[in-house]
């Protein structure tokens, strides 16, 4: 995919030889696209129901321990009666999309085109492969249809999904709903930066650490996930 210096344009828009008359025009036209992945990830996803998204690098490999643990997490999800909604590419998300697979779950994947992971993977239902041009449309879909977030080691990507949800619902832009980031190894060094320095600095409220939950086993990961929706009187896919 080429990028404009926004980012965000597929090959079809992006072109740095345009003037500013045919930028405009462009950028009228791209409306409808945007609309047209709006429209299509909306109806899709209002159909199925309670969803988990599943977040992690797209490089783990199927041998690695979070690969494995992974897909324990996303069928014991989907046995419990949730769907699961990954990125649709390899990685965390291929096992996010198997365990669900496995447990006779939805198993939905909002796939990107980028630079170095763009293959869906083959786990994911036929009818519940959605293709994205737009990062920002992509983003909608994961937040809107989703009961909570359950966050693998990942990179940038990975960053970037847990700090926007945790920024809407510290802002009340949505309601708040369960984030879950398993293992607690990986996530240490940047929870002990949360207290030590956001926190110390106030740049965040005491409140805004019981945002999140730290979770090292699929079972934890499920326990708190339905003792969270036993309160708010909301039931999963049965």
């Amino acid at each position: 995919m080429n990028k404009s210096r926004d980012g965000y344009l597929p090959n079809s828009f992006a072109s740095k030889t345009r003037d500013w008359k045919e930028r405009r025009l462009v950028d009228t036209w791209q409306i409808f696209k945007i609309i047209a992945e709006f429209v299509e990830g909306f109806e899709k996803l209002s159909k199925i129901g309670p969803c988990v998204s599943v977040f992690g690098s797209a490089r783990s490999k199927p041998t690695d321990p979070d690969y494995l643990l992974t897909v324990e997490v996303a069928r014991l999800l989907g046995e419990n009666g949730y769907g699961i909604i990954t990125g649709g590419g390899p990685g965390i998300m291929e096992a996010g999309n198997k365990g669900a697979q496995q447990a006779g779950a939805h198993s939905v994947g909002l796939n990107i085109e980028l630079p170095f992971e763009q293959e869906y993977n083959p786990y994911i239902d036929k009818d519940l492969l959605i293709e994205f041009d737009y990062f920002f449309v992509r983003k909608v879909m994961f937040v809107k249809y989703a009961q909570g977030f359950v966050v693998m080691p990942g990179g940038f990507g990975t960053l970037d999904e847990l700090f926007e949800a945790l920024t809407l619902i510290q802002t009340r832009k949505i309601d708040r709903f369960p984030i879950i980031l398993v293992d607690s190894s990986f996530w240490k060094g940047c929870l002990e930066w949360i207290q030590n320095t956001l926190l110390v600095r106030k740049y965040i409220s005491p409140d805004d650490l019981d945002l999140f939950y730290l979770a090292d086993t699929p079972q934890q990961v499920v326990e708190y996930l339905n003792q969270f929706y036993s309160k708010h009187q909301h039931a999963p896919n049965f």
